[in-house]
């Protein structure tokens, strides 16, 4: 593994069938501070639109996957 560490993209997801799933950033530990604070349930985030989506504890889409939830804030990601 290099130090070189690619660049955190303004939109990232960590489902490998979205078009914002970026497979090189998470061969590093990836923190996000949402709000000032550093959370650890973030699916998906939009820096320059300022949301992140977390997945639902309780409610299903109709593939049984969870379903997301959009959470509006300031949005912050770095590398750990």
């Amino acid at each position: 593994m290099s130090d070189n560490k690619p660049e955190l993209p303004n939109h990232l997801s960590i489902n490998p069938r979205s078009p914002h799933f970026v497979e090189e950033c998470f061969e590093y530990d990836i923190g996000i501070r949402f709000k000032g604070k550093e959370r650890t349930d973030i699916e998906e985030y939009n820096i320059s639109e300022g949301w992140v989506k977390i997945s639902s504890p309780t409610t299903k889409d109709r593939f049984g996957r969870p379903l997301l939830i959009k959470l509006k804030g300031e949005v912050e990601a770095f590398y750990k």
